[in-house]
């Protein structure tokens, strides 16, 4: 069986931001010299994992932020030091999601995720890009003017007088309102992929491979003592979750690769983000041939989106695809429950306890 287990999600965005601190983030591509806007794989993950510790009500693994404090005469200053994983899988997020934490005497402990996860990006060039609303938009209350108040103050932050303020007013002419402008970021909309390798393998697996360690031995012996059973895939030996903890995992693992939401911008651009189309296989090539786009043949610097449903994947159609895409055959309300039911089968199918022939 292969071990792989790969996902193809298309999705519509309409006029959101995918990151906000520093604005849409986005590249260019070098073929059509288009700026495409994008999500990273990061974050993508990182919503992922929100999702599922959601999904199964429980929280995620506890963070240790370093802070260290210096003293240099009489002034005291802090440094933020890299933050600590706990390094335990008994936590699903460090499971799934791995984790890294380097302690100051060289030692590493890191285990790589079984999620591959590509960033969000266009299906296209020509099917995604950027908007640019204008440098200003308007932060207004001028509709209650006594309500909402005007506070005028010097360079040092002490309040004007009301001989000050009309004397500025009177000598400047100026106006001084209850309105704001506020440089306007760019907007993310078009159709959107994303994709994600599973790695069967090591999906509940931790290697026990004291060479390269991703268990400390009090983590370890911890996870004996909690029921992990010690056996090997092609690794070499590991500890393998316990089957009553993989089946709670594996539907709330399939419904979130599906669902997920990204969980950092969408308090003041929130987008559906309708998933129109899924695809589904163990072979990475069917993926790119099952979910494309098409060149248009007499139009020039125009594409079209494309479903191939010969192109060995299985694909999953929602209705809102009619929408966007010519030719989505057989679109049907509940095809991404069925996909979920199709990846979960996928998880449950794997023999994970005997992975090496004996």
């Amino acid at each position: 069986m292969n071990p792989y287990i790969y996902l193809r999600s298309l999705r519509h965005a309409e006029h959101t931001v995918f990151g906000v601190q520093n604005g849409q983030k986005f590249y260019t591509d070098v073929q059509f010299n288009r700026k495409q806007a994008y999500s990273s794989g990061q974050q993508v993950k990182r919503s992922i994992m929100d999702m599922l510790t959601s999904s199964l009500n429980v929280m995620p693994a506890p963070i240790t932020f370093n802070w260290v404090i210096k003293k240099e005469g009489k002034t005291l200053d802090a440094s933020q030091r890299e933050a600590w994983a706990p390094c335990d899988p008994s936590y699903v997020d460090q499971l799934l999601g791995g984790y890294m934490k380097a302690e100051k005497d060289n030692s590493v402990i890191k285990r790589r995720s079984p999620l591959s996860i590509s960033a969000m990006r266009p299906l296209h060039p020509l099917l995604g890009g950027l908007e640019q609303e204008g440098e200003l938009s308007t932060f207004d209350r001028t509709s209650h003017p006594n309500h909402h108040p005007v506070r005028v103050s010097d360079e040092k932050g002490n309040l004007l007088s009301e001989e000050q303020l009309q004397e500025f007013l009177d000598t400047t002419g100026r106006n001084l309102s209850n309105r704001l402008l506020v440089k306007e970021a760019s907007r993310a909309s078009g159709l959107f992929v994303y994709d994600v390798c599973v790695d069967l393998r090591t999906l509940f697996c931790v290697s026990t491979n004291k060479l390269e360690p991703e268990l400390s031995t009090e983590i370890k012996d911890k996870l004996l003592a909690e029921g992990w059973i010690e056996t090997s895939n092609v690794f070499g030996p590991c500890l393998l979750a316990p089957k009553a903890e993989r089946e709670r995992y594996i539907p709330a693992l399939a419904h979130t690769l599906i669902n997920w939401r990204i969980t950092s911008n969408q308090s003041r651009t929130f987008s559906l983000m309708e998933t129109l189309a899924l695809a589904i296989s163990d072979n990475a090539n069917h993926l790119a041939g099952a979910i494309r786009a098409r060149l248009d043949e007499e139009i020039e610097r125009k594409a079209h989106p494309y479903l191939d449903y010969d192109a060995g994947a299985k694909l999953f159609v929602t209705y809102p695809a009619e929408g966007y895409i010519r030719g989505a055959i057989n679109p049907t309300a509940d095809a991404l429950q069925r996909a979920e039911q199709d990846i979960a089968q996928r998880l449950r199918d794997f023999d994970y306890e005997n992975q090496v022939a004996g």
